[in-house]
């Protein structure tokens, strides 16, 4: 791979994780393990192709300590990163891993605001990265002072030059996003949910195919390929060669967090490399398996991951579209 994968955080964070055998919510905790990691779900996904020896460029947003913090923390991991300059403190997360009960809350600071003069400085390094750039992912929410079609001005920026984008997001970004024909889109099942304004369930074939109807929608407004994460049920892609569900059969470990940010890593990888929609998926659930076993975001073993990737099923679902729509998949 001669030129890089662009990965792009606009709202990167500084990632916290405490992990105590028992969490006490109502009084003293003194977690027995703390780690400090660049984060934000660019970063993970970016750190999770490096792992699997891509090439990549993060560009993002970084302001005062915070935003030093990340910078040099990233630089630390072997990933290159080129971040703009803003006035505002970068945000923290903070995850709280209760071992005992294998759960893990989540919090998530909200971002800077960010002025219109430090996103155009953004933008102009954005685009002059283009040229040299094989693969963009956007990923993450987008801090305060952007506006919700930022998505898609940057996809419709990759497009023109002629360079496949990835999207993971939800809510009007995802939304508007689609119409800028992003090569793939993944939502997870809640977030495709919110997009086509009704409840969807994965839990029986009935299920499965409203979903898979509900992933064509997305389609249809202008998504190349649509991801869907079903959780431990695995992936369900509507995509321009069929249908297709990929699972994994083992118990989902007790810390997702970038789970679904090492899939975006999978499914970028693969696209790069020009691998079938099958291979994409199998790598790309294999990965969210490895990343689930990992204690913190952004990392994986490399013999979870191995192992993984002979326990996938990958199978076709073209059954799943009514007869009416089979023939636009």
């Amino acid at each position: 791979m001669n030129r890089p994968i662009l990965v792009v955080t606009l709202n990167p964070a500084l990632d916290l994780t405490y992990e105590l055998p028992q969490v006490d919510w109502a009084g003293v905790n003194r977690p027995v393990t703390v780690r400090s990691r660049p984060g934000g779900k660019g970063i993970n996904v970016a750190r999770t192709l490096h792992a699997l020896g891509a090439d990549v460029l993060v560009l993002g947003l970084a302001g005062e300590l915070t935003g030093q913090a990340v910078r040099s923390a990233l630089a630390g991991t072997g990933v290159r990163g080129a971040f703009t300059e803003i006035a505002g403190e970068t945000r923290r997360t903070l995850a709280v891993i209760d071992r005992d009960r294998g759960q893990t809350a989540l919090f998530n600071e909200p971002g800077p605001r960010v002025s219109a003069a430090e996103y155009a400085a953004f933008l102009a390094r954005y685009q002059a990265e283009l040229a040299a750039t094989t693969a963009v992912v956007l990923t993450g929410s987008l801090p305060p002072g952007l506006e919700a079609g930022s998505y898609a001005e940057l996809t419709g920026i990759a497009a023109r030059a002629g360079v496949p984008a990835v999207l993971d997001a939800d809510g009007e970004p995802l939304l508007r996003g689609l119409a800028a024909n992003p090569a793939v889109v993944k939502p997870n099942l809640a977030e495709l949910s919110a997009a086509v304004s009704r409840r969807l369930t994965d839990a029986d074939s009935t299920g499965r195919a409203a979903v898979a109807v509900a992933a064509l929608e997305l389609r249809e407004a202008g998504a190349q390929a649509v991801v869907v994460s079903l959780g431990a049920r695995g992936l369900l892609a509507v995509t321009e060669d069929g249908v297709w569900q990929a699972v994994h059969p083992g118990v989902v470990a007790a810390n997702p967090t970038g789970a679904g940010d090492a899939v975006v890593a999978g499914l970028t990888h693969h696209l790069v490399l020009g691998h079938p929609w099958a291979e994409r998926l199998r790598h790309a659930v294999a990965l969210g398996s490895a990343a689930a076993a990992a204690p913190v975001a952004g990392e994986f073993r490399r013999a979870d991951y191995e192992q993984a990737l002979g326990q996938v099923t990958v199978v076709r679902r073209d059954g799943l579209m009514p007869d009416t729509t089979r023939e636009t998949i």
